[in-house]
């Protein structure tokens, strides 16, 4: 390419790129964060409802704990599944996915969508496409908290 060829290539990239920037939807950030907020703590505070009813049930607390995320876990994929999760999720934002309801969408979700190819290589093979690298991170970093507390105890 020439100079005046790289310099008339500059000036369609700077062109097409003013004229997406005109299009694109300017999000509201404010909304977006109430909305983030309000939904994860409403699931925060639907969970902690279920441990103070388990508690005065006379549970102990770590039961208690391990059976409302379970039921977390069942709820998030459940309406996963009927599609009420994912529509929660377009206005909610972070505010779905960063409970432990979020993981739960995030597996469901992807076995679904690769349901079609079959259970084995659909299904088997990609349902944790998503989460996947989320456990693999957790797995280390848990690996080396522990290294690291009993370097630091002995």
């Amino acid at each position: 390419m020439n100079v005046d060829a790289k310099k008339m290539h500059q000036i369609e990239i700077q062109e097409y790129q003013n004229l997406v920037d005109g299009i694109k939807p300017k999000p509201d950030i404010l909304k977006n964060c109430i909305w983030a907020f309000l939904v994860g703590g409403m699931i925060c505070g639907l969970a902690q409802l279920m441990v103070n009813y388990l508690l005065a049930l006379g549970m102990s607390r770590i039961d208690a704990g391990s059976a409302v995320s379970c039921i977390m876990i069942f709820l998030a994929a459940f309406f996963t599944g009927i599609g009420i999760y994912d529509e929660l999720g377009k206005r909610a934002g972070a505010g779905s996915i960063v409970p432990i309801t979020g993981f739960a969408n995030a597996i469901v979700a992807s076995a679904m969508e690769y349901k079609r190819e079959g259970y084995i290589f659909g299904v088997g093979a990609r349902i944790f496409s998503v989460a996947g690298p989320t456990l693999v991170f957790g797995f280390a970093v848990a690996v080396l908290v522990g290294l690291i507390k009993v370097f630091l105890s002995s």
